[in-house]
């Protein structure tokens, strides 16, 4: 969703009923801390979830300022969100780290000691000489993270409030997280109950197959982009999705767009006739989902898309 779109679709989401808005700040699209003030400045009820920042791209001194920040101004409304972020974006920028959970753990781990009013000194891959917050959240920030495999989600569970689940979330991979999730709660500290949000993309039209196709190119960008992780394995498509992408070569994300089965786009997304959608969310809320993110497509009909999805699929569920 361009910039400009924020604003107005942040209203229209709270007019039409929806639960929350979540966030994403992926790269190089829109700024999570600049589109989430704007789209928490034009609402007056919604939770906002920021879903997620990459802990490579801030300091988390820096993230737990913005945090707080975001719900002084707005108390209550703020969720924060904190993952990994994609392996290619974080190459493009040499901010890869060498232990990627390390630095995950002990950026959620600052992030909530300095929300909570401690001051910190400690050494790791972040560094902090007597750092504590000016100015302190004027409510207790929930802190999700964005993982996608059984480390990171088992670490979710020890130390979050909630874990966000990413797009190409099929029931079979929400079922699992979930079980990954509840283990490491078992051996964690974190408040219950932990809350499950999965991202989907999104499309719902009168005619199914322009509701479908809307969808399929964002699959495969994401698949390309991530093709050797949980969600491939639990759904059972690694290798197939492998061979795939080396068909492709240098026009890997076209060809597989074009050649993917099409129970992956059944599968792997929420698009459809509105029963189809709302059956197709039901599942993933059986699953263990405790809130569904809709990733709206196509971007340009937005508006559109919102205010159908609002009439004829929430309805149904």
């Amino acid at each position: 969703m361009p910039p400009q779109d924020i604003v107005p679709m942040a209203r229209l989401a709270e007019e039409l009923g929806f639960g929350e808005l979540w966030f994403s700040e992926d790269c190089f699209f829109s700024g999570g801390m600049a589109g989430s003030a704007a789209a928490l400045a034009a609402t007056t009820r919604l939770p906002l979830g920021l879903g997620i920042v990459s802990a490579a791209t801030r300091h988390p001194a820096i993230l737990a300022m913005e945090l707080a920040t975001l719900d002084v101004l707005f108390p209550g409304r703020v969720y924060g969100g904190i993952g990994h972020g994609v392996p290619a974006w974080l190459d493009q920028m040499g901010l890869m780290p060498p232990k990627a959970m390390t630095a995950l753990r002990q950026c959620v781990t600052a992030v909530r000691r300095l929300l909570d009013g401690e001051e910190l000194t400690e050494t790791g891959h972040f560094h902090f000489d007597e750092i504590a917050l000016t100015h302190p959240p004027a409510t207790r920030v929930p802190l999700y993270t964005g993982v996608v495999n059984e480390r990171g989600l088992r670490l979710s569970g020890e130390l979050a409030d909630g874990t966000v689940l990413s797009t190409l979330s099929s029931p079979a991979y929400v079922r699992w997280a979930r079980a990954q999730v509840d283990e490491g709660a078992r051996r964690g500290a974190a408040p219950e109950p932990h809350r499950l949000v999965t991202y989907a993309l999104f499309s719902v039209d009168a005619d199914a197959a322009v509701a479908k196709d809307a969808v399929r190119e964002s699959i495969a960008f994401y698949l390309a982009a991530m093709p050797d992780n949980a969600l491939s394995e639990v759904y059972g498509i690694r290798d197939e999705l492998a061979a795939l992408l080396a068909e492709g070569g240098e026009n890997a994300v076209e060809h597989l767009a074009k050649n993917m089965p099409d129970s992956w786009v059944e599968d792997l997304a929420v698009a459809g006739e509105p029963d189809e959608c709302a059956a197709k969310l039901r599942r993933l809320l059986d699953a263990g989902s405790d809130s569904v993110g809709l990733w709206l497509f196509p971007a340009a009909d937005a508006h559109r898309i919102a205010t159908l999805t609002a009439r004829d699929v929430l309805s149904r569920l």
